[in-house]
C-alpha cells in the first residue's frame, strides 16, 4: 500500500501528436503541501486534470488514498481550477450554498461554515451582494471558500495566486498554511516561486511535459547548494576542519563558510561544534532560493 494520499505513476498525455505530459511521476505525503511547478505550457494543468479524472492518461496511473482511484473519491477532494467560473448574478451566500450542495453538504450544515469562512476571508460584509459586484480578488476568495466547504481531505489548487494582489496572496498563503495544520493534504500549481518556497514541503518541477526535479524541498536546496553553512563565533573557534561532517572551511572576514560532507546532518555538525567548546553565535544555511533552482533545473534539462 502507498503511504501517499496522492500518487502519480508514469502518466503520459498527447494531443494530436503533441506530447503534453510525458512519464510524470510523483507522490504527495499525507498532511503536506506539494508544489507542482513549471512554466506556462509545461503540463501542470494537464497533469491535474488527469489526477481528477477529467482527462484519461494515455499511459500510467493515478492512486488516491493508497489505492486505485474510485468514483466516490471525488467527495474527498476539493478542486480550485485555473479557469474561474462563478454564477455572477447569484448572491455570495446563495452561490456558496449551491457549491456546498453539489458536494453533498446540506444547507443547515453549510450556513455556519459559510459564515465562518466569509469572516476569515474578510468577505462577511459582502454576503448578500451579487458575485458580479465583487472584485476579481474577492471572487477568487469565494471560489476558494467553495473548494473547502465540504472539508475535503485533499485540496488541489491550480494557480491559486494568479491575479491576486500582494495582500490577497498573503491571505491565500495563510489559509493554505492553516489547512495544512488542520491535516489537509494540499497540491497546488504555481509560477509564483516565492509563495511556493514559503509553503511547500515537497515539489515537482515540470519542463516541456517531463519531470526535471522532484522531492523534498529542504533536501533539494541542500543538494543544490552543496550543503554550505555560514558560522559566526564569539572568540576564536576550534579547529573547524577536524569536526565530523565538515569537508572544508573558508574564512570569510568575521565568519566561516563551512562546506559539509554530502551526507552530513547540519544539526549534528552544530552539536559537534558546541561539544568542542565553540561559542556559536550564528549558524545558517546558504542554500539557493527556489527561483535559482528553478532556472538552473530548466536550463540543465533543455
Amino acid at each position: 500500500m502507498s503511504q501517499s494520499q496522492l500518487e502519480v505513476r508514469g502518466v503520459r498525455k498527447a494531443y494530436d501528436g503533441h506530447v503534453a505530459v510525458d512519464d510524470v511521476s510523483f507522490a504527495v505525503p499525507p498532511g503536506s503541501v506539494f508544489g507542482l511547478l513549471g512554466q506556462n505550457g509545461a503540463g501542470k494543468t494537464t497533469t491535474i486534470r488527469m489526477i481528477l479524472d477529467i482527462l484519461a492518461p494515455d499511459r500510467g496511473e493515478v492512486l488516491l488514498f493508497g489505492r486505485a482511484r474510485r468514483p466516490e473519491d471525488k467527495r474527498r477532494i476539493g478542486y480550485l481550477p485555473e479557469e474561474r467560473g462563478l454564477y455572477r448574478r447569484m448572491t455570495v451566500t446563495d452561490h456558496l450554498l449551491f457549491l456546498a450542495e453539489l458536494h453533498g453538504v446540506p444547507a443547515g450544515q453549510a450556513r455556519p461554515k459559510i459564515e465562518r469562512w466569509l469572516e476569515r476571508t474578510e468577505l462577511a460584509a459582502w454576503s448578500k451582494s451579487k458575485v458580479e459586484a465583487l472584485s476579481k480578488g474577492m471572487q477568487q476568495k469565494i471560489q476558494l471558500v467553495g473548494t473547502v466547504l465540504h472539508e475535503p481531505e485533499v485540496l488541489i489548487l491550480d494557480e491559486p495566486f494568479s491575479g491576486l494582489d500582494p495582500i490577497n496572496q498573503g491571505l491565500f498563503k495563510d489559509l493554505i498554511a492553516e489547512l495544512r495544520r488542520a491535516g489537509r493534504t494540499i497540491l497546488f500549481s504555481t509560477h509564483i516561486l516565492e509563495q511556493a518556497e514559503k509553503l511547500c514541503d515537497s515539489i515537482c518541477l515540470i519542463s516541456k511535459g517531463r519531470v526535471v526535479l522532484a522531492g523534498e524541498l529542504a533536501r533539494i536546496k541542500r543538494e543544490r547548494g552543496g550543503n554550505v553553512y555560514e558560522a559566526r563565533f564569539a572568540g576564536t573557534p576550534a579547529d573547524l576542519a577536524g569536526v565530523a561532517g565538515i569537508a572544508t572551511v573558508e574564512p570569510r572576514g568575521d565568519a566561516h563558510r563551512l562546506h559539509l560532507e554530502p551526507a552530513a546532518d547540519p544539526s549534528a555538525v552544530l552539536a559537534a561544534l558546541v561539544g568542542r567548546g565553540a561559542r556559536v553565535v550564528e549558524f545558517r544555511s546558504l542554500e539557493p532560493d527556489l527561483e535559482s533552482i528553478f532556472f538552473e533545473a530548466v536550463r540543465d534539462a533543455a
